[in-house]
Formats: structure tokens, C-alpha cells, sequence
């Protein structure tokens, strides 16, 4: 079994996270974006993954070493393959060409999610999807009596379906995905300026191959800020039955409100610390208070009340302290 990951896009709902790493190395509750995804996969799949192609940009000699590691823990060898423009998704897989042949599962990086079925091969694809509330934003499928998709549809303008492509498929012969990628890109075949992979899978479609659909359990989407921090949260949810801090932690005259992550060499004096944040390496956090939030590797932070927040690798907070002498009936906001 072979993966594809396209993860090339630029991120830019999520800056400046994404500013100086690739949204798919983010860290969320200790492992990264596409950490998570891979594992989720290599739950599912039964089988082993001998090989994760990454569909990249110009991420940088450590973060393809990164990427390698990734791979590595599942056993799996790794491809790299860059896509210089920004082309549609059709476009991102297909600068995969040379790993597009036998059994294949195709994951765009910012996708998480939890199910709890797994993976046959006996069919000749599977489409993960889930149904939404707001069809027109999405590429949808329409399905029949048995679950049988017979027809795909890219942004539809009116509500024909409402099950979602939450963008991770399965193809017993990447082979024939990848004549069929290469017949639309040879052909100049585009809608709305982009080679779009629903093009493909309903030309293929026609064509006789037969698609199944596999309903998860919950989608979980990393598109911007405020969803990657829904999405942090559930997870901490899913692990909170582990022991989530590190021996290493220094912890000291502080409240840790489950469930949190607290990782190695991390530093918690005098503060309250949750509940559902991750605090990651070498962090250190005086007089604080922080809920839902994400604290990423390197941060210093004293004096802060921070909500809902993702706070980048090596970033300083320093609030100060405040002197006052308040009235009856004044009212004070910071």
C-alpha cells in the first residue's frame, strides 16, 4: 500500500503560523498534522504501507528530513515530489506520477479525522465522506440505493448532495488514476482555472470504475486558526485517558484542568493551565492563566490570560503588572 500527501499549498488562512513552517508540520497535543493523519490511515488500512510520497513546495532540507522520520515510524519509505504552482488538486497528485501505480490512498494533509471501519480491498475505490450542512463550499458525490457513487460534483451551486469529499480516497489501481490524470493534464482540462480531481474521478467513473463510499465518524478540519483549535480539542479529548505530561515537566505551585498535553522540559510556575491546552518542549509559563489554546515548542510567556489562541515556536509573551486604584462603581476592561 502506497500513500499519496499532497501538502504544497501555501496556508495562507493560517498565517502566520505558516509563515515559516508548512501547516502540516503544526503540532497539536505533541505530534504534528500529518503525524496524525498518517497514523490515522495506517489504522484503517490493515495492510502495510510500504511507501508515503509527500507532494510538497519548497519546504527545506529539515523539514523533509522531518517528513522522512514521519514515514519511518510506520514502516514506510519515503518519495518526495514538488509542485511549484498552484494548479488544482488534480495537478497535486499528479506530480506524484511515478508512485501512482497498485493500491494507493490519496490524503490532503490538513484532513484528520476519526472512523472506525477498515479498509477493503475487494472494491475498486473508496471516497471518504461525510455529510454537511453547507454542500455548495465542498466537492460532493451523489450516491445510489447501495451506497454507489454515480456522480461527482465540484462546488455545486445548487443542493443536489450533501455528502461531502473530505478529501482522502482509495484506488485499488493507481494505474488508471494516473492515465486518467495524465489524459486531463495532457488535455489542458480545467474548471474554474484548475485541474480538479473530481474531473478525474467522474471521467473514470464513466468509464466503468465502480466507487464506494466510506462514512466517518467525525471530520476534522485544519483549515484556519479558530478550526485548528476545535480540532486540538477533540483530540485531547480522544487521548485524555492517557498520562499527557511528561515526567520531565516542571511543575510548581500550578493547576493542570485536564485535559491537557504538557511535554518534555516544559516549565508551569504559578499559573492555571487549562482545560484543553497543549503546552510543547523547552516551554516555560510563569503568573499565567491559559485555556484552549495551543502553545507551541520554545515559548515564554509570564503575566498573560490567554483563550482560544495558538501561540508560535519560540514567541515571548510579557504582560506587566499593573498598579491600580480603583473607585466604587468604576469599571476597568484590558
Amino acid at each position: 500500500m502506497k500513500i499519496i500527501i499532497p501538502m504544497a499549498g501555501m496556508g495562507t488562512r493560517m498565517r502566520p503560523h505558516t509563515l515559516t513552517i508548512p501547516k502540516p508540520l503544526i503540532t497539536l497535543a505533541g505530534k504534528t498534522i500529518v503525524e496524525r493523519l498518517i497514523e490515522g490511515l495506517h489504522g484503517i488500512c490493515k495492510k502495510p504501507i510500504n511507501e508515503i510520497a509527500f507532494v510538497i513546495g519548497d519546504l527545506g532540507e529539515m523539514s523533509e528530513e522531518l517528513l522522512k522520520n514521519i514515514a519511518k515510524k510506520v514502516g514506510a519509505e519515503t518519495k518526495i515530489y514538488h509542485q511549484n504552482q498552484a494548479l488544482g488538486t488534480a495537478h497535486a497528485v499528479w506530480c506524484a506520477e511515478e508512485s501512482l501505480d497498485g493500491e494507493i490512498i490519496i490524503a490532503f494533509a490538513d484532513t484528520l479525522f476519526f472512523a472506525d471501519f477498515n479498509l477493503s480491498s475487494e472494491t475498486d475505490s473508496t471516497i471518504w465522506v461525510q455529510k454537511v450542512e453547507n454542500p455548495e463550499a465542498y466537492g460532493v458525490v451523489l450516491t445510489d440505493e447501495n451506497n454507489k457513487i454515480v456522480k461527482f460534483i465540484e462546488k455545486p451551486k445548487e443542493k443536489i448532495s450533501d455528502l461531502a469529499i473530505v478529501g482522502i480516497y482509495y484506488f485499488k489501481n493507481g494505474k488508471k488514476l494516473r492515465e486518467e490524470l495524465n489524459y486531463l493534464i495532457e488535455n489542458d482540462i480545467k474548471k474554474n482555472g484548475e485541474y480538479q480531481l473530481t474531473t478525474v474521478l467522474e471521467n473514470m467513473k464513466n468509464k466503468g470504475y465502480i466507487f464506494d463510499t466510506a462514512n466517518i465518524n467525525e471530520w476534522l478540519d485544519c483549515g484556519n486558526k479558530n478550526l485548528t483549535i476545535q480540532t486540538h480539542q477533540r483530540i485531547l479529548s480522544k487521548i485524555s485517558e492517557t498520562n499527557t505530561t511528561s515526567n520531565s515537566a516542571h511543575i510548581e505551585n500550578s493547576s493542570i484542568i485536564q485535559p491537557c498535553f504538557i511535554d518534555s522540559d516544559v516549565k508551569i510556575f504559578n499559573s492555571v493551565i487549562g482545560p484543553y491546552v497543549s503546552v510543547h518542549k523547552n516551554s516555560t509559563i510563569r503568573n499565567s492563566v491559559i485555556e484552549n489554546s495551543i502553545i507551541q515548542s520554545g515559548v515564554e510567556i509570564n503575566n498573560a490570560n490567554i483563550f482560544n489562541s495558538m501561540i508560535g515556536n519560540n514567541a515571548k509573551i510579557s504582560v506587566k503588572k499593573t498598579e491600580l486604584s480603583v473607585g466604587d462603581y468604576n469599571q476597568i476592561e484590558i
